[in-house]
C-alpha cells in the first residue's frame, strides 16, 4: 500500500459528500437554466423559456412539468389577445433546492480546484 491510497480514499469520500448534496431534479441542463432564469424575474411565460433555453414545446413542457409536480415551480395560465399564456415562477421550495444545488456545485468545483 503506497502512502497515496489513503489520501485517495480520503479524496473519494470528501467528493462523495460534495456530489451528495447536489440535487437529481437540477441536473438536466434545461430544467437547471429554467430555474436560474426564473430566480431572476418575477415570472416567465412558457414562449420566453422556450426562446431563451431553444428548446422543443414537447421537451421544455416535459421539463417543466417535473419541477412543478416536485413542487419547484407553479404555473397560471390565462388568456392574452385570446391566446393561451402559461405562466411560470420560482416557488419558495424550488428557490432553496436551486441555492442547494449551486452550493453543492460550488463545492465540487472547489474540491476539483484544489
Amino acid at each position: 500500500m503506497t502512502s497515496r491510497q489513503p489520501d485517495l480514499a480520503s479524496a473519494h469520500a470528501d467528493l462523495q459528500s460534495r456530489l451528495d448534496g447536489l440535487d437529481d431534479l437540477l441536473e438536466h441542463r434545461s430544467r437547471l437554466a429554467a430555474c436560474v432564469l426564473l430566480s431572476k424575474a418575477d415570472q416567465l411565460s412558457f414562449s420566453r423559456l422556450k426562446q431563451v433555453l431553444d428548446e422543443t414545446d414537447g421537451n421544455l413542457g416535459a421539463q417543466l412539468r417535473k419541477l412543478e409536480q416536485a413542487g419547484y415551480l407553479s404555473a397560471s395560465k390565462e388568456f392574452l389577445a385570446r391566446r393561451p399564456v402559461t405562466w411560470y415562477r420560482l416557488t419558495a421550495k424550488g428557490r432553496k433546492a436551486l441555492l442547494a444545488h449551486l452550493d453543492a456545485l460550488a463545492r465540487v468545483i472547489g474540491h476539483a480546484a484544489r
